[in-house]
């Protein structure tokens, strides 16, 4: 079975990697360097479920302290308005 984009249809994908932003009741955990695929006519960005899996687990056993992350980072914050 041939896999299509679910936005325009179309066949073609580009496998990369970008930075994904998980959110959960105002915590965050950014994954750099996750494998995505991309749709090369529209733009359209697919994560495997198993990435996305593995992604909420790290973060709860973080939230647990049973983890350790790589890094701390820094995220400013303005209100818009």
């Amino acid at each position: 079975m041939i896999k299509k984009c679910n936005f325009c249809g179309a066949i073609d994908y580009e496998e990369r990697r970008t930075e994904y932003l998980y959110t959960y009741k105002g915590n965050y955990l950014l994954v750099p360097n996750t494998p995505v695929e991309i749709c090369t006519k529209c733009g359209m960005v697919y994560f495997e479920a198993s990435v996305l899996k593995e992604i909420e687990r790290r973060f709860f056993a973080i939230q647990k302290r049973e983890e350790q992350p790589d890094v701390y980072i820094e995220l400013p914050q303005i209100a818009f308005a």
